[in-house]
């Protein structure tokens, strides 16, 4: 998989996706066109289990190239057309099959921080902070996702004034799973993400799938749906084996069937 706006490696059984745009990871058209791709392709890829996003440097992303932004009223449908990919490139990792990490390791700022908001599990960098400072260049966007996360104060407080959180901040409200000094955050993601890719693949899908829909569905029946998950993992192979593994006390040979 070759991008010029991303680079990606794959090891045992984990990809690790970074942005790659000095010198501040901007997303524009490009980039967010090849990050759905991406994601997508690593969805359906039988050899990925776990997924990390990252920026390359000191930058996780600080958010729109505003340099395409000017020109996009001129042309008649050209702001809409922009409106979907930022969507799409959005979409694309909340609805990978594959548990995604972020690994903040610097300021991820507007659609930057929107990534890492997309994600499953966030650890952040000492030198990491996120924030929403669309209103410092006279545009609002991102409360759908701040109130997700965010007291409604805090929430509007960050999106009426564009403040920075910090990664130490973050961890204290329990946001990230670390805040880490820079060189000890893609040691620490790595070692989570094969851990995660140590489990059945096919209880996997269904644990991230019940992860994402259990959001959105009525307590009764999220519990429901995911008691008809656990009945249909329980007729596995992998099932089979992670009970078989448990009695001999071994580590299991998953199939992913």
């Amino acid at each position: 998989m070759e991008y010029k706006t991303l680079a990606i490696e794959i090891a045992d059984r984990v990809a690790t996706v970074t942005l790659n745009r000095p010198p501040v990871n901007a997303q524009n058209a490009e980039l967010r066109a090849e990050l759905t791709e991406a994601f997508d392709i690593l969805s359906d890829r039988d050899d990925v289990l776990a997924i990390i996003l990252t920026g390359s440097g000191k930058v996780f992303s600080a958010g729109a190239d505003i340099r395409e932004r000017p020109n996009l009223g001129d042309t008649p449908g050209a702001y809409g057309r922009h409106n979907r990919l930022v969507r799409e490139s959005y979409y694309a990792v909340v609805e990978c099959s594959k548990p995604t990490i972020a690994a903040i390791n610097g300021a991820a700022m507007g659609a930057g921080f929107g990534l890492v908001m997309a994600c499953d599990i966030w650890v952040a960098s000492e030198e990491a902070y996120v924030s929403m400072p669309e209103i410092n260049v006279g545009l609002a966007g991102g409360m759908t996702f701040l109130r997700q996360f965010f007291s409604r104060s805090r929430a509007r407080r960050m999106f009426f004034t564009g403040m920075k959180v910090t990664g130490q901040e973050l961890y204290r409200l329990g946001l990230v799973e670390a805040c880490l000094p820079a060189d000890e955050l893609m040691p620490y993601c790595r070692e989570l993400a094969q851990e995660i890719a140590s489990k059945s693949p096919v209880a996997l899908r269904l644990a991230k799938e019940a992860a994402r829909m259990t959001e959105v569905m009525p307590t009764r029946d999220s519990y429901r749906y995911e008691q008809g998950n656990t009945f249909a993992l329980s007729k596995t192979e992998d099932a089979k084996e992670a009970q078989r593994a448990f009695l001999e006390k071994r580590k299991p040979v998953f199939t992913g069937r």
